[in-house]
């Protein structure tokens, strides 16, 4: 560690701090300022982007909405820092529609950035979008199969997610979403009318208990079982209505909607977050 710091440690500001043996840990639920007032050296940090949210749809017609993607998953043992303000960035979730969803957005730490994750397919944009990890596709009343998102793999270790699930359509009724992406796994595809489960996150003890956060939104079922959302936060997919929220703070995909004969809405995805520490006796 370097001087200027007490014995040389780090000192610091900003989030919920808390202490787990001689380090201490700065969780940022929403953006702010990581204030280093003394000392420097390393730091270790976990960053999530906002879960992407499920498909939907403003049209009555059957649809059954892929799982939202499960937001960037980065994560750093050895970072340095210095005397100085960082800002931090906490990505809100995307917004479930009667539509086509929004994804999610990136979340940050010093030029290191988590994406948001993908919205899933919807009957307005049918195709999962790519993300952190990618949203589910869509399943409707035709013979067109709709794919899922891609995961965003940049050169970091671990990538920062997977894929989500293809949807299943038929012209009968068996109509599924796909499962979105999670931080340690691909989406499920949807087979007939059951839907895909979303991706499981990752489990981290940063905070000096294990979680596990980003898990992906499971897709939405028009008329058999809706998938279930992924451990780590993500939304479960509904069986003719209104998909599950990820859960705040874990960057948890949102659920599909569905319905079999009207308009229906998606889950929301989870906002992410930012957590940070050090050794600081």
């Amino acid at each position: 560690m370097g001087a200027a710091g007490v014995g040389g440690y780090i000192a610091a500001t900003g989030g919920n701090i808390t202490t787990d043996g001689d380090y201490k840990v700065h969780t940022f639920l929403s953006s702010g300022t990581f204030q280093v007032t003394s000392g420097s050296g390393d730091v270790e940090y976990l960053i999530i982007g906002g879960g992407g949210s499920g498909g939907g749809s403003n049209t009555a017609t059957i649809v059954a909405g892929g799982g939202g993607g499960a937001g960037g998953y980065r994560t750093s043992v050895a970072h340095a820092v210095t005397v100085q303000a960082y800002p931090v960035v906490v990505g809100a979730g995307g917004t479930g529609t009667q539509g086509a969803g929004n994804s999610g957005i990136a979340s940050s730490f010093d030029g290191m950035s988590a994406a948001g994750g993908g919205r899933g397919g919807s009957f307005e944009a049918k195709t999962g979008t790519a993300g952190g990890s990618g949203g589910g596709g869509y399943g409707e009343y035709s013979s067109t199969q709709y794919a899922g998102g891609a995961g965003d793999t940049p050169d970091t270790t671990p990538d920062q997610g997977y894929a989500g699930g293809a949807g299943y359509s038929e012209v009968a009724p068996t109509q599924a979403g796909g499962g979105g992406g999670g931080a340690s796994e691909v989406g499920v595809a949807a087979v007939s009318d059951v839907s895909g489960a979303g991706g499981d996150g990752m489990a981290n003890s940063i905070t000096g208990s294990s979680v596990t956060r980003a898990g992906g939104g499971g897709g939405g079922s028009a008329s058999g079982t809706a998938g279930a959302g992924g451990a780590g936060g993500g939304g479960a997919g509904t069986l003719d209505g209104t998909g599950v929220a990820g859960t705040a703070n874990t960057g948890g995909g949102g659920g599909g909607g569905a319905n079999n004969s009207g308009t229906c809405t998606g889950g929301s995805g989870g906002s992410g977050i930012v957590i940070i520490r050090y050794q600081f006796q």
